[in-house]
Formats: structure tokens, sequence, C-alpha cells
């Protein structure tokens, strides 16, 4: 595999187990409870055929992550130990038999093997005897009990900023140079709670505007442990899955066809469009109706006792304020768009159909550059894990300035008699 293959996996693996590492305050059960739902889910894993991860996989990944302290190079993919030899049971075979056994729990061992076998989900080669699935469905941690039940819970953060939830409402239409445009709602809520880190109206739902109110949250809360987002395009770009896993934060989508899962901003939602949206004008501008939105939410949102906690989420989110952890300093850096581009001959890499000059030494070479699409003038090279200043912005008069003088130089020193000759920078 290539590097940048290497670390789509990582960022796969950690989408994974990113809400199994990002929080100390997990209990055993519930971790186990997480890791078993995560072994039953469907998953588009990179580069493999396989749908389904086993319980031990995820387990080996959450204790390689926390060993390492955090190092996200941990969930690189490692080298197979024991290619070209004979295994007693694969991990498709594995999946296969835990998937079945969630599927039929009544069923015996026996049976079991018999319907794999039947429908070709044994490995060729592989032997099963029912002491062998035993085996393998009490390490997987299904049983008879458990397998096919769905926990459904109603949950609750346990600490401020434990989780949020983000999500977009259509709003209404707003003026923009009179012409009419709608707007949209992009709003975070905190899960424990249920105040508000950001809310604002802008005219598109795309990711650029979301990571704006984004951004903005983090400056204005803190920092979540995890993100709870739907399945939309905006939120499972590699950009999105970047800055949360440079930022130790959990991602954690809600899964397809379950909106019940975003159901506090939801209610967040409706409150808008019941109580704030008919205090509006007909005809108002997007500017105006951040400014009424932003004078209404401390007193009519904020300030009000929330019926599901008896507080307000104001006070509510005080209370603990002292587990909240601040944005870092350097919070616009993780932010930045990544390309990777190889050095021309010429030193020179393209980015967005701008040219840049790169130090003679990575000529040839790949470079991971790191860059705000605002500020084209600072575009930071990263070269094996470290970082190397930043490219230059190319000057094309500055370059034909430099060659000029330096073939007036060489001129010069040519000698005086009446045979000439030619330096090989002069005869170009």
């Amino acid at each position: 595999m290539t590097k940048k293959q290497k670390e789509e996996v990582a960022l796969f693996r950690f989408g994974v187990i990113c809400d199994l590492v990002g929080t100390l305050r997990l209990k055993h059960g519930d971790a186990e409870k997480l890791i078993q739902s995560k072994s039953a889910q469907v998953w588009n894993i990179p580069y493999s055929n396989r749908t389904r991860i086993a319980v031990s996989t995820i387990r080996n990944w959450v204790k390689r992550y926390q060993k390492s302290g955090g190092d996200f190079s941990s969930l690189y993919p490692a080298k197979r130990t024991d290619s070209g030899k004979s295994r007693k049971v694969d991990d498709e075979t594995i999946l296969a038999i835990v998937k079945m056994k969630r599927e039929k729990p009544s069923l015996p061992a026996a049976d079991l093997i018999k319907e794999l076998q039947k429908s070709d989900l044994v490995t060729p080669g592989i032997i099963l005897y029912p002491s062998t699935v035993y085996r393998i469905l009490q390490k997987e941690g299904v049983n008879r009990e458990a397998a096919g039940k769905i926990d459904r819970r109603r949950f609750e953060a346990e600490y401020p900023n434990d989780i949020w939830q983000s999500d977009v409402m259509h709003g209404p239409m707003v003026d923009v140079d009179g012409k009419m445009r709608k707007s949209y709602l992009i709003a975070f809520i905190d899960d424990h709670s249920r105040l508000l880190p950001q809310a604002e109206f802008y005219l598109n739902e795309r990711l650029d505007s979301w990571l704006d109110a984004f951004r903005k949250a983090l400056l204005t809360r803190g920092m979540p442990r995890r993100l709870y987002v739907d399945n939309g395009s905006a939120f499972r770009t590699k950009h999105l899955e970047r800055i949360c896993a440079s930022l130790g934060m959990a991602l954690i989508h809600t899964p397809p066809y379950t909106p019940q899962g975003r159901g506090k901003i939801e209610r967040f939602f409706r409150s808008v469009r019941d109580r704030f949206l008919p205090t509006c004008p007909e005809k108002i501008t997007l500017s105006d109706i951040n400014r009424r939105f932003s004078e209404w939410v401390p007193v009519n949102y904020h300030g009000r006792i929330h019926s599901s906690t008896g507080e307000t989420p104001i006070q509510r989110f005080g209370r603990h304020i002292e587990l909240t952890q601040t944005a870092p300093v350097d919070l616009e850096d993780h932010f930045r768009k990544e390309v990777r581009r190889r050095v021309t001959k010429d030193r020179t890499v393209s980015i967005n159909n701008l040219i840049y000059e790169a130090p003679t030494k990575f000529i040839g070479e790949q470079l991971q550059l790191l860059y705000h699409e605002d500020r084209p003038d600072r575009v930071e090279i990263i070269h094996k894990s470290s970082s190397h200043g930043f490219l230059v912005p190319l000057d094309l008069n500055a370059n034909f300035k430099v060659k000029r003088e330096r073939d007036e130089t060489e001129t010069k020193k040519q000698p005086e008699s009446g045979k000439l000759t030619f330096s090989k920078e002069a005869g170009r």
C-alpha cells in the first residue's frame, strides 16, 4: 500500500473506534455494547471486499490506538505476518458465523454449520466443529439471548461537550440584493445541556458554510468529544474526517433511516419554526434574520427552562464548565485543506491553477500540502511527517530578471582577446 492508501485506511479505522477512544467516561459494559453494535453494521471498508468487522478486530484497533497514546499512525494497516500460511478460521468465516447467529438466534451450532455450508459461506479448506463455533460466538460476545436484539434506549450525555449534534434546517426566503433566496439554519446542540454552541442562517448548506459555523462553535464553547451528524454528502468528506481526527474528536454518522438519533436538535428546530419564525417580517435580509435570531436565543431558549432537564440550557452547561476543553490556539490550521503534489523538474507545483516554487531538494518528491483557499500565499510543505516551511508563489517576472542578471554577469567575464569563448550559460 502507498502512504496515501494507508492514511485512508487509518481514517476509516479511526472513524470506527473514535467514540470508543474519544472519552474517558465510557463504562466497560457500554463499550462492549457499542463494539457489538459496530460489528453488526455494514461498512464500506477501503480496499476490501468485506462489509463487516469482527469484534476482536475492533478491540485490537482500540488497543493499538490507546497503547500508542493516540498516535494516528498506529491504525495504519500492518503487513501480514501469516502470509502464505493456512489459518484455522479466517475473519470472513467468523463474520458469517456471527451474522447468521444474529439472524437465527435459536439455531444450534451443528445446524448453524450446515446452514453456512449450504450457503457457501465457509471459506474452502476450513472445517468447522460445534465446539469451534461455540468458542467463536463466546469470544465475539454473541449468545442466544443477545443475538438479534437492537438497543433503542434513549440516551443523554453525562457531561457538557461529551456529544454535540448538528443538522441543517430549511429556513425562510430572504432578500439578497433585491432577489429572494432560500436560507438554511446550521445549528449545533450540546446533548447534555441542550445549549447551542452555534446556530446561524446561511444561503446554502454546503460544507464550507457548515465548517464556518463549526469553527465558530469551537471558539465559543470549546471542544466536543463526539460529533453526531447525518449521512449527507457534506459530512462524508475526507476533509471533515481529517479535521475531526486531527482534533482528537469522534465523528459519528447517524445510521441510515434512523432520524430519531438526532431528536434533540429536531426538537430545537421545531421551536424555531413555532416560536421564532412567526416573529419575523415576511420580507427580511439574511443579516437581519441573524441579528433577530442572536437576540432571540439568549432570552427565549438559553434562558428558558427545558422540559426534559428541568433547567435552563445555560445553567446546565455551566454546572460542569471545568470539564470543557477550549479550542487549541492553532485551530485554524486544523481546518486547512490537503492536497498531494509531485514537484516537477523546474521545481514547481500547481494548486487551483496557481503555480508555486518548492525548494530544489524536493524535485521529483511527492509533497503533502496544507492550505486555506482564502490564503493562497501560505501553503505549508509536509514531507515525511515533518514541516518544511511554505511554498513560494511563482513570480515569472522576478525569475526572468534573475536569469538576465546572471547572463550579464557571465558576459562581463568574457576574455578581451579577439577569439570569443562562451560559457554554457551564456550559450543558452
